[in-house]
């Protein structure tokens, strides 16, 4: 069966931005960004600021979840070569488990607050952050750490195991 190609899926709490609409879209020569968030969907002017920001001749969406995977089991839509963008890891891990398909997650920034821990400059995590990474990381899908497409890779599981966070378990096989 196929379905929409997805060139990537990105989680980044600031979604939609310059280093994002300027470098992954054309390195990855997408014709769609998805902006998947079900808070996003619902705030007009969030939607708004997103579109403003989409670079020129790639459609930009903001769409919910369930939306999501609706139109990427839709044959109409299996031509669309698509950058999706989450806010939280737990958004990436509904996607997945319902189906969408990714070798690869990569991870811009998430937002730190009192509640969160650091894991690297821009990188701060919660418990449920840790366990939907865990969880994709158990389904054989690498956790890629990069701003742009031209930075050094980093793995987010290593990263989280040298913080102590998680413990380096060898991946579930189904």
């Amino acid at each position: 069966m196929v379905n929409m190609e997805i060139r990537l899926m990105r989680i980044d709490s600031r979604l939609l931005h310059g280093q994002v609409a300027t470098n992954w879209a054309k390195v990855l020569k997408v014709d769609r960004i998805l902006v998947v968030s079900d808070q996003v969907a619902r705030d007009n002017i969030r939607k708004t600021l997103i579109r403003q920001a989409s670079p020129p001749g790639i459609k930009v969406h903001v769409i919910p979840l369930m939306k999501m995977l609706r139109i990427y089991f839709d044959p109409r839509f299996n031509s669309f070569k698509a950058l999706i963008l989450v806010e939280n890891p737990r958004d990436a891990q509904i996607l997945v488990q319902n189906g969408t398909h990714v070798d690869l997650v990569n991870i811009g920034a998430l937002s730190f607050n009192s509640s969160r821990k650091m894991v690297t400059d821009t990188i701060s995590v919660d418990q449920t952050d840790v366990d939907a990474f865990t969880w994709l990381h158990d389904q054989g899908i690498k956790l890629d750490i990069r701003k742009v497409s031209g930075d050094t890779s980093k793995d987010l599981w290593k990263v989280l195991t040298e913080k102590g966070l998680v413990e380096q378990p060898s991946r579930k096989v189904d």
